[in-house]
């Protein structure tokens, strides 16, 4: 009987991704990894290709553990060299893609502040409500995002988003926020009457464009404690969600120490942790005013950035 392979170890960072802050672009060529400076957003595919550094040029290959000190080199080439401003994007002019672009699987959490419990009327949950969306739900900040003709009762959800950055299975709670490899901003839109139509969530919560997710990843290390964030949307121009994190129910880390009893999270993974209070929803039936084509939501979670996205 031949003998078993030793299992493979799980790969480390040969440098993590320490202070940086990474974005999708979308160009012509397809979705290619960006970095926010403080001059712009730098292209790194162009910026590896004018300064001939080898370096990740997409999301994917940082999440999957590519050396980031290459990353760091060619931020400080292009801030210092007088041919850095042709690799840094003013953010006005950039176009992004959705933050993560590829993840294995897009996780979301149900009721998962207080406040938006009592508003919906539903009672606490006694573990973590899970739910996924589809990848055709993905779509990047300033992007238009069409409303399906099936239902007219659309919200918004601003959330948190972990991003998982190595393989977590049955991990706990204690050690679970060191699986994490960043954050980001997203929108959970959700088509009510679809939702509430049976008892399970899926149909009105993955048509296109559902998932908004920007514009940025914040790498882990410069979110100490994810339970301390604010949390806003507008639409246009009017506030109708603002609280903080610590609201939750359930904190980013039993959530994941939870989530990954039950199944592996994958590097990758992404996981929206639920909205606070001040969704449509929530409002008495005669004062919900349901989103409509030509609305203006900007969600924005604090040191995350705003997300942007206009219905159509």
């Amino acid at each position: 009987m031949a003998a078993k392979k030793p299992a493979a170890k799980a790969k480390k960072y040969s440098s993590k991704p320490t202070g940086l802050t990474f974005a999708t672009l979308a160009t012509k060529g397809g979705y290619s990894l960006g970095l926010k400076t403080a001059r712009g957003i730098l292209d790194v595919a162009a910026a590896a290709k004018l300064f001939r550094v080898k370096a990740p040029v997409t999301m994917d290959a940082v999440i999957a553990g590519a050396d980031c000190a290459p990353l760091k080199a060619l931020v400080d080439k292009a801030l210092a060299d007088p041919r850095g401003k042709k690799v840094l994007i003013p953010e006005a002019r950039a176009k992004f893609g959705p933050a993560v672009p590829h993840p294995p699987k897009i996780i979301c959490v149900g009721l998962n502040y207080r406040q938006h419990a009592q508003e919906a009327g539903m009672a606490i949950p006694p573990a973590p409500v899970l739910f996924s969306k589809f990848h055709n739900t993905l779509t990047g900040h300033k992007c238009k995002v069409k409303l399906p003709k099936a239902d007219f009762k659309y919200d918004y959800e601003c959330e948190l988003v972990i991003v998982i950055g190595r393989r977590a299975f049955e991990v706990s709670e204690d050690k679970a926020l060191s699986y994490v490899f960043g954050y980001a901003t997203g929108n959970d839109l959700s088509a009510r009457g679809l939702q509430l139509k049976t008892s399970q969530w899926l149909l009105g919560k993955t048509s296109d464009g559902f998932a908004p997710l920007g514009p940025y990843v914040v790498s882990a290390d410069q979110i100490p404690d994810p339970q301390t964030l604010n949390l806003s949307t507008h639409v246009n121009g009017e506030v109708r969600q603002n609280l903080n994190t610590s609201d939750m129910i359930y904190s980013c880390a039993h959530i994941i120490s939870f989530a990954s009893q039950a199944f592996p999270l994958e590097p990758g993974d992404v996981i929206y942790t639920g909205t606070p209070q001040g969704v449509i929803l929530g409002h008495a039936p005669d004062k919900q005013v349901w989103l409509k084509a030509g609305d203006k939501v900007v969600c924005e979670v604090e040191k995350l950035g705003a997300l942007e996205v206009t219905l159509a």
